[in-house]
């Protein structure tokens, strides 16, 4: 089993470990759940209040986690807990507890965890390059969007056009990214991105080979949500 495995195949264990305690898995393992499986590095999971947090955070100690005290890795996130555990020499996979809230911060816009539990559901979640699959509570493919296209890196561009054709409300999506930042600013620079000459060479670099009609329908509804906005690209 490859490092890739052997990290993906520890997160699934881990959920396994916590699954009887109350959380939302949000961030690139969400994104697994609704269309091809990308892998990723560490797994993010919302809870409401700190006492939730310390429970998981015992439980994933008994896994071998060790919480990491320095909090200058979170890129994006409010009051948080993280705990890695080394499965091989210099090579860790780590868990992100979010507690009361998810916070960008370069928008400096933030959702409240009963936001995100009231938009979640239990799924099935599917790795990306171990055959598991585990049924726990998930955010919305909505919710989702709404979180990546505010947060917006490259990587959220990215997931935003491969979960855009599933999306079902494009108005509730485009209200809730208003509420918290300049949605426009946001429209840009996915146009941007999705319409430069590397885009699908990038995607592919992340999803896989992806069929050239399978490209198109999705690009095609990233065009109907900028057209919704009034905008063509």
């Amino acid at each position: 089993m490859d490092m890739l495995q052997l990290r993906e195949k520890e997160i699934f264990e881990t959920l396994k470990g916590i699954k009887k305690y109350r959380f939302v898995v949000i961030g690139g393992y969400a994104v697994n759940a609704y269309t091809l499986p990308r892998f990723s590095a560490d797994c993010d999971i919302v809870v409401e209040d700190e006492q939730e947090a310390k429970e998981i955070g015992k439980e994933i100690e008994k896994l071998g986690y060790k919480k990491e005290e320095s909090r200058i890795a979170a890129v994006q996130y409010a009051e948080f807990k993280r705990y890695e555990k080394e499965i091989r020499t210099n090579f860790r996979v780590s868990v992100d507890i979010l507690i009361n809230s998810v916070l960008d911060r370069h928008t400096k816009s933030s959702f409240k965890a009963k936001w995100v539990f009231e938009n979640s559901a239990l799924r099935m979640l599917k790795g990306k390059t171990i055959t598991e699959e585990l049924r726990v509570r998930i955010v919305t493919l909505d919710a989702l969007v709404v979180m990546k296209i505010i947060s917006c890196r490259n990587t959220d561009i990215r997931d935003v056009f491969m979960l855009m054709p599933q999306a079902k409300n494009i108005g509730w999506i485009k209200e809730e990214i208003s509420k918290r930042c300049d949605f426009q600013s946001r429209l840009e620079k996915i146009i941007e991105k999705v319409t430069s000459i590397q885009f699908k060479d990038n995607l592919q670099g992340v999803y896989g080979y992806i069929d050239k009609h399978i490209f198109e329908k999705h690009k095609n509804a990233i065009s109907d949500f900028v057209i919704y906005d009034g905008e063509v690209i």
